[in-house]
């Protein structure tokens, strides 16, 4: 507690959103002054609720609670688009990167089922080889959502087509790769 004058204590002040993620990805959404290129080159836009605009505009409105819970965040196909349109560097990708880890943090159990299962097991296989193994991807994805057996025949199809590859070898810097994982853990700690 900060002390005062009249020497009452006041409890610091809470970072606003828009602080917080300052804090932990270094851009400043608050520099956002809504010119909507982001948005207008999104190509998920015309599917989420609310577009990369929209989300930085309530960021700086402090809106955390409704947008932790918003589809919309995990709806962004994370290709960077809006990023590379920004004209002021506020990176909407990253921010909106940023929200979804706070979500998971905050709130994991009220997350979309299968978009968590999704991210876990393209994790995993990530940590696992240092890259994506199709097969491992889909077993792993299946196992978690209980769909076994959805999409099973179009497997074999994929295997002969060379779609699906039935192994994946761990690149050379594998364990580089599992250090970095280390130490993401060890600072959400």
């Amino acid at each position: 507690m900060a002390s005062t004058e009249g020497g009452v204590k006041e409890a610091p002040r809470a970072r606003t959103l828009s602080e917080e993620i300052y804090r932990r990805t270094g851009r400043q959404p608050a520099r956002c002054y809504q010119c909507g290129k982001c948005s207008a080159g999104c190509p998920m836009a015309e599917e989420t609720e609310l577009r990369p605009h929209d989300i930085l505009r309530m960021v700086g409105l402090n809106q955390a609670d409704r947008l932790l819970t918003a589809k919309s965040l995990w709806l962004c196909a994370g290709c960077e688009t809006c990023t590379a349109r920004c004209p002021n560097d506020c990176d909407p990708a990253s921010v909106i990167d940023e929200l979804r880890s706070m979500a998971v943090a905050k709130q994991p159990d009220t997350l979309p089922r299968n978009l968590m299962a999704f991210h876990r097991s393209f994790l995993d296989q990530i940590r696992a080889h240092g890259r994506i193994s199709e097969l491992g991807l889909m077993v792993s994805y299946k196992l978690r959502t209980g769909s076994l057996f959805q999409d099973a025949t179009a497997a074999p199809g994929m295997v002969t087509r060379g779609k699906l590859h039935l192994g994946a070898p761990s690149i050379s810097g594998v364990e580089e790769v599992r250090a970095i994982f280390k130490a993401c853990e060890e600072e959400e700690r």
